[in-house]
């Protein structure tokens, strides 16, 4: 077996390609009545119009056809006047006879009893649009390589084509593997019981991307990790298609068979890319057949698509550049913003971000999502993507990145919301569209949100913070923002904060004592977080030492994160709110009862999303299901 060459920097691996492969110009022929969409297919030869366009003398008036000579010396005054069977009525479109060498427009005639009345005076040949005008017989009306478009199909089908020749596609087939992968179908239908599978989901990834490329993609069977399996089903998958992608597989465990496979049935080209994520994407060839392993984690797969397989396609459909990444990843528009946040990336490798975008004060930021290569959400909640170069270390907060939108964004009705996190905020979001406005959610804890606003860093914040002096929420660190601004308060409603603990409380947790006496394993809430503030407190209440919780620094950003950690058992307990309890059917103690206020810069009240937002905290159906989650007493 062949050697592959391993950690390629992407240009390396776009030159290897380029030179490898080559476009496959063969041809074939489609029905262009029975064409759905428009694919990037191109025209394989020249193509001449089998119909003169139009085919006879066709008005191109409503109007009547007449002699020009009937209306010499004609006009309003005198008009001329034609008998029956020396006029014809023809429509816009319709055939003239050829009787008639003209039509005039109905606009300049009058009707007495059955005689026209012409009101000017017509040329020969005037309102008659004479055959082959548009298009005659055996004319070039496309060239090989011409796209089939919106404009070109019309025009075939009009010059009497209706089967062409053209360049074909690529054929593709994906190949999903994994013993730890079922259907989406068997996922769906076991709900939770299937607790050590995943769904099988990149499928679906990789159909719409295909789809949006314009190319067909062949879905496989799922093949379980069995290398004499996985061979068979790409040997025949190479017989019948141009380009072969195994899903999963491309580690160096003892269950990852891609590369062998690839090394036995192809010539091996690279694996790995200095690419974060997508590092482990491997390459070969089978003649002019592409072998390519995808890694099996949705991100990473996404952009090994984006650079990797975009580019393959493009270069065996014989489209120049092949390497397009904009258009790879479907880009809506291109922002140019300021980095809200540092950011450092690894030496030498290439590392794409998703990001989200908001325009405060006249300046677009944006901020990276969490990027984890398995992370799903983030990926589908970004508002786009930036790619950071390989010679990029560390980015200060300020940076200029360039982002590819997925969407457009109306940011001027869009404020940025940091602070603690809340379901009912994140459900507000969908209410505000309706409305025309959106929210840009970025949960930062109370402490967190407060920090931003003072830096001039979003439009909205949230608290819930306590003040162990006083006993009073929010009061205390309000008060030292900066009092040369003004700053506007609405108590949105008061929540309960309690212990979750799983289902009948098998450990018998009550306190953060019983937490320090029982060894019980907790998930705490990260610095800044109004919740971690309480938990801070009462363990100080209790004289216990943070080090004396197993688990103080285990940190969830969420409270159904952490809710969902320990409903799943990774943990014995967590402090959050009754929702998160009710969501996860947790046992609930609760603690007590905190006020949790939104606070906006009074330069920002008139903001179009700020205006929105104030509107939308007063729909009664948004309130509805606040309420339904629990735990909730409105203060506003």
């Amino acid at each position: 077996m062949v050697e592959l060459k391993e950690n390629l920097d992407i240009l390396s691996a776009w030159s290897i390609l380029e030179e490898r492969f080559h476009p496959l110009n063969e041809l074939e022929e489609v029905d262009l009545l029975a064409l759905e969409g428009y694919p990037p297919i191109k025209l394989g030869v020249d193509v001449l119009s089998r119909r003169n366009l139009p085919q006879y003398p066709a008005s191109a008036v409503d109007g009547f056809a007449v002699k020009a000579t009937d209306t010499v010396n004609s006009s309003p005054r005198t008009p001329a006047q034609i008998f029956p069977g020396s006029y014809c009525w023809v429509n816009t479109g319709g055939g003239v006879d050829r009787s008639f060498d003209s039509v005039v427009m109905i606009e300049d005639t009058l009707m007495e009893g059955d005689t026209l009345l012409v009101t000017r005076t017509i040329t020969r040949g005037e309102n008659i649009r004479p055959e082959g005008e548009d298009i005659t017989k055996g004319q070039v009306i496309a060239r090989r390589g011409d796209c089939l478009d919106a404009f070109l199909i019309p025009l075939l089908i009009a010059s009497g084509n209706s089967r062409v020749s053209v360049q074909r596609l690529p054929r593709s087939v994906f190949i999903p593997t994994g013993d730890e992968i079922i259907t989406a179908e068997e996922w769906v239908r076991e709900d939770d019981k299937t607790w050590d599978k995943v769904p099988e989901t990149n499928s679906f990834m990789l159909r719409r991307l295909f789809h949006d490329w314009g190319f067909p993609l062949e879905i496989h069977d799922l093949v379980r990790d069995d290398e004499a399996l996985i061979a068979d089903a790409v040997s025949r998958a190479l017989r019948d298609h141009d380009f072969v992608i195994i899903g999963a597989g491309t580690a160096k465990g003892k269950r990852d068979h891609s590369a062998d496979v690839i090394g036995k049935l192809s010539e091996p080209l690279f694996r790995g890319i200095r690419m974060k994520p997508g590092r482990p994407v491997i390459v070969g060839s089978s003649g002019n057949r592409p072998l390519v392993a995808l890694p099996g984690f949705p991100m990473s797969a996404l952009v090994t698509c984006w650079s990797i397989i975009h580019p393959l396609l493009r270069r065996l459909n014989g489209e120049s550049p092949a390497v397009d990444l904009e258009k790879a990843v479907g880009s809506v528009e291109t922002l140019k913003t300021s980095l809200l946040m540092h950011h450092s990336s690894s030496q030498g490798v290439m590392e794409w971000l998703r990001v989200k975008c908001g325009d405060i004060g006249g300046t677009i930021y944006s901020w990276p999502l969490a990027s984890g290569a398995s992370s799903t959400f983030s990926t589908s909640d970004a508002d786009g993507f930036a790619l950071i170069g390989s010679s990029v270390l560390e980015m200060p907060k300020g940076s200029e990145i360039t982002v590819w939108t997925k969407r457009k964004m109306e940011l001027e009705k869009r404020p940025v919301y940091q602070g603690s996190n809340d379901p009912a905020i994140d459900r507000i979001v969908s209410f505000m569209r309706e409305r025309g406005g959106d929210l840009a959610v970025r949960s930062v804890g109370s402490l967190g949100g407060l920090s931003a606003l003072a830096r001039g860093e979003g439009h909205v914040a949230s608290c819930h913070l306590l003040d162990p002096e006083t006993g009073v929420y929010n009061d205390t660190f309000i008060s030292r923002l900066d009092k040369a601004r003004s700053w506007r308060r609405f108590k949105l409603f008061k929540r309960e904060q309690g212990f979750l603990v799983r289902k009948g409380n098998p450990e018998r947790i009550s306190s953060v004592r019983d937490l320090a006496d029982k060894g019980s394993i907790f998930v705490n809430r990260q610095p800044g977080a109004g919740t971690r503030v309480l938990f801070d407190h009462l363990l100080k209440e209790a004289g216990i030492q943070p080090g004396s919780i197993v688990g103080y620094d285990n940190i969830a950003i969420t409270h159904f994160e952490a809710a969902a950690r320990v409903s799943g058992g990774s943990a014995a307990a967590t402090l959050g709110i009754r929702a998160a309890a009710k969501a996860f059917d947790t046992d609930f103690i609760p603690v007590t009862e905190e006020d949790f206020e939104l606070v906006i810069p009074e330069e920002f009240i008139s903001h179009p999303g700020i205006e929105i937002l104030m509107e939308t905290l007063n729909d009664d159906r948004w309130r509805r299901e606040v309420d339904s989650l629990g735990g909730y007493r409105w203060a506003f």
